[in-house]
């Protein structure tokens, strides 16, 4: 049963519409442009879309305040062209899913703004309220630095709505069972317009009980079981992918003791630790990471990641190992934000192509499902004279035409990157393409690595000794097949000893390289990998992919 789920190996590619191709020339991305790049996504190799909130918004926190869950903003096209982008999608084997933002809605949603009528109105109990100012409505920020409060007084309401992100974000009241069937009416909608599935916005917040005062929120995982059984129930492969950054012992709740909540959920513990890797070559936390988050349910899965379109947020890791990542990636107060974070993308903060490579390498070949995001492909830079998440929100760059080829209009949604290093005139997709060198063309043959390797998404794995030495060598194996992966986090050549005790291990082939290892005559092999190196090798040999 294990293979025939898709998502344990699928290549996710998370995008904003608004950043990613422009086809009307009004300086915003649109469904039109997106269908123009579908061809070279399923070149690169990817199988299912994960888009940003689209749907009608005043916009004000990157389409996360949304006015209206059925139907697309205007700026982004109609619904005829999201479902004729589906089909072109479906066309190419590409699967789409979506973002299910139900924690909260903008302030100027029509329930909202009823609801501030008053008690008597329909909504009011769609909200949280309090007729006293809370004792805690300055505490539980999410942005903290930024964001006042959590609760705010309406002056026409007469009373304090709660909400968990910004202001103009006001919570709803999910223990409401009205609500609750509106969020699986608004999942039924898009079910039915084609989408494999969503990825739930801020999914702690969505079950949480908030009520005035500093009483801890009972959490309501029986929620997230009715939004598992309904979606089964309307499309039996779709799926649940969750942002919940929780620590290890608490994510079975989410997945399901019996694996009957979200299918897939954010590994942030292991990102954070795989960053203080990168920054320190300290590899003992990683592994203790790995190992932390290694029991879940056989059909559950994490989703492998190294940046998304939010901060680096590092506020699992201790105040030192904080520190140390600051101080090699995000060394200036710019470059931090609210606190836990680093607004950067990933290629400017690991400075260089090797270390991209192995962080790359490393998060395709970590037990899980992999999620890459825009432009990363291509190792685009950051604005850091944007505010806040805006520095990683830049157009995508296409060409070295005006606005990076991503728009004709004169003005764009953000401002193209134009000077320095990571400028569209010799960073861009076209540029890469022709270049057999390029990170493009690198990543691409990466994913169909990957692709070749089922058993990292379905497989089981251990960590084998490296006697001390600062490379994470991993070992998979599924249906007979064997996999060792080397990642060698120094600045310097490493040599490994491995002893294998499967059979067919005395021989490894390298799967990057037309090159084999063979142990020696005591059964051990002795591998070399450069500084910051990374090999992949399958034990055995490869006539099971024949």
């Amino acid at each position: 049963m294990i293979e025939d789920l898709w998502y344990k190996n699928a290549i996710i590619y998370s995008l904003d519409l608004e950043t990613f191709m422009d086809a009307n020339g009004d300086g915003i991305g649109d469904f039109e442009g997106l269908c123009r790049r579908l061809d070279y996504l399923h070149a690169l190799g990817v199988n299912t879309v994960w888009l940003a909130p689209f749907q009608p918004t005043p916009n004000k926190d990157n389409g996360y305040d949304i006015r209206d869950y059925y139907g697309v903003d205007p700026r982004h096209g109609s619904s005829g062209d999201f479902v004729e982008f589906m089909h072109q999608a479906h066309k190419r084997g590409i699967k789409v899913i979506i973002d299910l933002v139900v924690n909260h809605t903008s302030d100027q949603h029509p329930w909202f703004q009823e609801a501030r009528r008053g008690k008597e109105s329909r909504y009011y109990d769609w909200y949280v309220w309090s007729d006293k100012k809370p004792s805690d409505w300055n505490e539980g920020m999410v942005f903290p630095g930024v964001q006042e409060a959590t609760w705010t007084l309406d002056k026409k309401a007469k009373a304090y709505y709660f909400h968990r992100f910004f202001e103009y974000q006001p919570d709803l009241n999910v223990d409401n069972p009205e609500v609750r069937a509106e969020i699986r009416r608004i999942m039924g909608y898009w079910l039915q317009l084609g989408v494999a599935g969503f990825r739930v916005d801020a999914v702690p917040f969505i079950l949480e009980s908030p009520a005035p005062g500093p009483t801890e929120p009972e959490m309501r995982f029986e929620y997230l079981h009715e939004m598992r059984r309904f979606l089964q129930w309307r499309k039996g492969d779709a799926i649940l992918l969750g942002e919940a950054n929780v620590l290890p012992d608490e994510s079975t709740n989410y997945f399901g003791q019996n694996g009957d909540g979200i299918h897939l959920m954010f590994n942030f513990f292991v990102n954070q630790h795989l960053f203080y890797a990168l920054a320190t070559a300290d590899i003992a936390p990683l592994i203790q990471a790995l190992e932390a988050t290694r029991n879940i349910h056989p059909t559950a899965q994490w989703a492998q990641f190294l940046r998304n379109h939010d901060e680096l947020d590092l506020g699992r890791l201790t105040d030192e190992q904080r520190q140390k990542v600051f101080a090699r990636f995000g060394p200036e107060e710019n470059m931090q934000l609210y606190e836990r974070g680093i607004r950067r993308r990933l290629s400017p903060m690991l400075g260089n192509r090797p270390l991209t490579e192995l962080a790359y390498s490393l998060m395709f070949s970590l037990p899980g499902t992999p999620v890459i995001r825009y432009g990363d492909e291509i190792g685009m830079g950051d604005d850091l004279t944007l505010n806040e998440r805006d520095a990683v929100r830049t157009p995508m760059q296409w060409s070295d035409d005006p606005q990076a080829g991503f728009s004709p209009a004169d003005k764009v949604v953000h401002p193209v990157i134009d000077e320095g290093p990571y400028a569209y005139p010799h960073l861009n997709v076209e540029g890469q393409r022709r270049d057999p060198f390029s990170l493009l063309n690198w990543m691409t043959s990466l994913i169909r690595l990957r692709k070749e390797c089922p058993e990292i998404g379905s497989g089981d794995w251990q960590i084998l000794d490296t006697n001390g030495i600062p490379v994470l060598a991993m070992h998979y194996h599924r249906t007979g097949n064997s996999l060792i992966i080397l990642h060698n986090f120094d600045e310097k050549p490493q040599e490994v000893t491995l002893t294998l005790n499967r059979g067919q291990t005395s021989r490894l082939v390298d799967l990057m390289v037309n090159r084999e290892e063979q142990a020696d005559v005591h059964g051990v092999h002795r591998i070399t990998l450069d500084a910051y190196g990374y090999r992949w090798f399958r034990a055995g040999d490869l006539s099971h992919l024949f």
